[in-house]
């Protein structure tokens, strides 16, 4: 299956990026704790994290995309051969275009750091003046990262729509290097000191992101010198799809903003550390399923479309739903079973004490409940956006973000951090089932008889891996404290045995078979 081959590709490097993200954050725990400090540093990354999510991984591909192919498709049958020249003329257009206006507003979000942090935080919760002009501060020097990411994310479509999904798979990587060595290697002698580090160390990433993705496109035969700018038909048609695809995109993402902000402003210091280290965790299999699956299948249901098989794209996406839930369901039930022990292990020393383990965890469960929700939005969103119709996940995603807000202001009050978690796994959920629902009635979209037996199957195989997970956590618990050594071979087992029970129970349930395996590694070996 191409689609796997791709998302093996695609999602390994997103996976050693998450690793290496998890790694940060270990020694981000150890060195920063669960205080203001802590807090400060990770609302002025929301921002940056914001940019990331709804560019790189959403509004540039849903609008760029299709009509980069359309354009290159377009100077193949003018010319053969001249397809590629087409699409890179409309991707300096749009380049010229756009660099001037982030610029611009790169320098007055720089002026506007103040009240820009006030919205993120919700003015935390009764901080000295000392304190909120260090969280300005951060928030200052991470915001140039926004105008670098912004490129990035254009370069990076470009090199999609060319099939090189690896490239900018790779490019998050050189982020995570550059704040894990701030935190080795620059460190300061108290959490302030070090929080600042590595708000330097999100800009520096930001420019090692933009020469790798420079060089890659180089070695393409892509160049792309910005120019006059000029409001062309084609790009006027690309900012009308961005600005929708943007927020039906990033609907998470604006949760989460939500989330980060009411966190601040109603619970106590630490808050939002607990949440953003449960989020991060989360993020590792939506980094490796969710988004892989939604870079790759967008330009390959575009293509489809563009060549009338509505078929052949309407099974792409029963295809990438099958590949999601087969790997997203156990990891919501490894989050609710042993969501405790894989926290204790991975953050529990230096600042970060026994008792933001268990709010941690609780925070991560909650998240975890929406998991395989939030990789569906990958998988169902470009079913849209590969017919140019960015105007109805974005509706979809108001909805979410309104249902996001009530349920906060609702369970903050009564469940404190687990709140926001479980609120936004809710407004995933709406989201998802707003998206199937109106593709289905389109005719756009329908389960194939391969998904619907499965789908029960990987259901059950991910329970008897719960029930195996839930008995051996008594005997890894003595495995996740202590020493760096003990603590890895404690989570590796864990994993592990988690990863083989679910095997064995998929093989036995009928939910995966021998032959699929066999004939996905004679695909990858071709």
């Amino acid at each position: 299956m191409k689609l796997a081959k791709s998302l093996g590709s695609v999602g390994g490097l997103t996976l050693a990026s998450r690793i290496l993200a998890l790694v940060r954050d270990s020694l981000q725990a150890t060195f920063v704790g669960a205080g203001f400090a802590s807090d400060a540093f990770l609302v002025a990354f929301r921002l940056p994290n914001m940019f990331r999510a709804l560019f790189a991984e959403g509004a540039f591909n849903a609008a760029f995309v299709p009509l980069f192919n359309k354009k290159v498709a377009e100077g193949d049958s003018a010319a053969e051969g001249q397809g590629l020249a087409t699409g890179i003329a409309f991707a300096r257009d749009v380049l010229s275009v756009l660099l001037p206006v982030l610029i611009a507003a790169t320098v007055v979000m720089l002026i506007a750091a103040w009240p820009l942090t006030y919205l993120l935080s919700g003015g935390f919760n009764d901080p000295t003046p000392d304190q909120f002009a260090y969280a300005v501060t951060l928030s200052r020097i991470t915001i140039p990262y926004l105008l670098l990411i912004s490129i990035v994310s254009l370069l990076g479509a470009i090199l999609n729509s060319l099939d090189k999904f690896w490239v900018n798979a790779a490019a998050p990587i050189l982020l995570n290097v550059a704040m894990v060595a701030g935190l080795v290697f620059f460190h300061g002698p108290d959490p302030y000191a070090t929080a600042r580090v590595q708000a330097w160390a999100v800009t520096a990433g930001g420019a090692l992101q933009l020469g790798w993705l420079m060089f890659a496109c180089r070695r393409a035969g892509v160049s792309l010198k910005p120019r006059r700018p000029r409001m062309t038909d084609d790009v006027r048609a690309m900012l009308k799809l961005i600005v929708p695809a943007a927020a039906g995109a990033g609907a998470m993402q604006f949760n989460l903003v939500i989330s980060t902000a009411l966190s601040g402003k109603l619970l106590d210091a630490g808050s939002i550390s607990y949440i953003y280290y449960a989020d991060r965790l989360n993020q590792l299999p939506l980094g490796l399923i969710g988004i892989g699956l939604g870079t790759i299948l967008l330009p390959t249901i575009s293509r489809q479309l563009s060549r009338k098989d509505d078929a052949g794209a309407m099974d792409t996406q029963n295809r990438g739903i099958e590949l999601a839930l087969l790997l997203t369901l156990p990891a919501t039930i490894a989050f609710l079973t042993v969501a405790e022990p894989i926290i204790r292990a991975l953050f529990q020393h230096g600042a970060f004490t026994a008792q933001d383990t268990i709010r941690c965890a609780q925070s991560l469960a909650a998240f975890s409940l929406g998991l395989p929700a939030y990789v569906l939005i990958k998988v169902l969103t470009p079913g849209f956006y590969a017919r140019e119709d960015t105007r109805t996940p974005v509706r979809f995603a108001m909805w979410s973000i309104g249902i996001n807000i009530v349920l906060n202001l609702a369970l903050i009050p009564t469940v404190a951090h687990v709140g926001p978690p479980l609120a936004t796994a809710v407004s995933a959920w709406v989201n998802v089932a707003m998206l199937y629902v109106t593709l289905r009635r389109r005719g756009h979209f329908a389960l194939d008889r391969q998904l619907t037996h499965r789908l029960p199957r990987f259901a059950l195989a991910s329970l008897l891996m719960g029930a195996a997970l839930f008995f051996a956590d008594t005997l890894v618990a003595p495995w996740t404290t202590g020493a760096v050594v003990t603590r890895i071979l404690g989570m590796v087992a864990l994993v592990g045995a988690g990863a083989i029970v679910y095997g064995i129970a998929c093989l036995v349930t009928g939910a995966f078979r021998l032959a699929d395996l066999r004939a996905l590694l004679r695909r990858r070996a071709a």
